[in-house]
């Protein structure tokens, strides 16, 4: 496999365009060509060597999984929608799932999805196009999964209340998709090199959701309680040219319906070597992948939360910026260190009290 070791990131600014989903008369407009996207998984899947390009994938459905079993709950029946190979489900053996759904709108991906193997699990393989209405009836999903697949739904607003409307009351959606700032550098240096070469520029990377408009998408399809966080993962190549490649192994090149079919030798000869002087280094070139991880619950009108009686509040602003200040120095490890912190004050003053 060409990738070196994967790594976190810092996020970086793009030069990513932003995808508009909707307008404002809920029109969807059309970014995405879905029939060649669908070419585009059918090819990735008669590979012989389609393994080597799971990497992706298999790392974040790993990281993903982790966050289903931070999640207390029993969910019962579950959809993994846009499975792939099945990258996430082989993670999630130990939990509560009774009966777990499995869907591609790729058939030939579908049927080489790994069906993981656990005492009282069974497991169903269904043909779904994400951008058609879901084949569940109202409340019948406890939870649903996506791994890096949502980032290729031209009308995810519609998705998503799909989505919505097949979970059951207090059933939740877990899901990663590509963010914005996704191959920066590649995009920075086919733009660079067009500009240079033919004196204006075409769409080589297609466009994906900026980290803070999935937020908004979450809450307008009626989902509460959210919480949305990202990280970039980097992946070293020897050069420009292979991680083309394993693009296209991966099923992840550009789907725009705007994108120029051919780019030319001398173009693309052009990019690397930008991108080679602006990004790399003896070892070859580094290429990010900007992931945004979501988690949205379905609201239950029976569970009403009460509002705690005004003055009972235990933090002071002073520990608010305490817990900022430790954020900036220490990362996560400071957050956990500033709510062991006010967990041990709180029981000391219930002790006094």
């Amino acid at each position: 496999m060409f990738g070196a070791a994967v790594r976190v990131a810092a996020p970086r600014c793009s030069c990513a365009t932003i995808r508009t989903l909707t307008t404002g008369r809920t029109e969807t407009i059309t970014v995405f060509d879905r029939n060649a996207k669908l070419m585009q998984k059918e090819r990735a899947a008669a590979r012989e060597d389609i393994h080597l390009y799971d990497y992706l994938k298999e790392e974040v459905g790993y990281r993903l999984s982790e966050r289903i079993h931070d999640i207390k709950n029993e969910f019962r029946v579950g959809l993994d929608l846009s499975c792939g190979r099945g990258q996430l489900a082989k993670h999630i053996t130990e939990t509560s799932l009774q009966k777990l759904y499995m869907s591609d709108f790729s058939p030939g991906l579908l049927a080489q999805a790994h069906v993981p193997q656990a005492d009282g699990l069974s497991v169903e393989k269904l043909c779904i196009n994400e951008e058609s209405k879901l084949p569940f009836e109202d409340e019948h999903l406890d939870i649903v999964l996506s791994n890096l697949s949502l980032h290729w739904v031209n009308n995810l607003p519609g998705c998503l209340r799909e989505v919505l409307r097949t979970l059951k009351r207090d059933g939740v959606l877990l899901a990663a998709m590509l963010g914005g700032d996704t191959l920066y550098q590649l995009r920075s240096s086919l733009l660079l090199a067009e500009m240079e070469r033919r004196g204006g520029i075409s769409a080589h990377v297609s466009p994906f959701t900026e980290t803070q408009d999935v937020g908004a998408l979450l809450t307008n399809a009626g989902f509460t309680l959210l919480t949305v966080d990202t990280e970039d993962i980097t992946v070293g190549y020897p050069s420009m040219f292979e991680l083309m490649w394993d693009l296209q192994g991966m099923a992840e090149n550009n789907a725009n319906l705007s994108r120029q079919l051919h780019l030319s030798r001398d173009t693309c000869m052009a990019a690397a070597a930008i991108y080679q002087e602006m990004y790399g280094d003896e070892e070859g070139i580094p290429a990010t992948y900007q992931v945004i991880y979501m988690i949205g619950w379905k609201p239950n009108p029976e569970k009403r939360a009460e509002a705690p009686a005004r003055g009972s509040g235990q933090i002071s602003l002073k520990d608010l910026s305490r817990l900022e200040e430790l954020v900036k120095q220490q990362g996560v490890d400071g957050k956990l260190k500033f709510m062991h912190e006010m967990e041990n004050a709180n029981s000391h003053d219930d002790n006094k009290k």
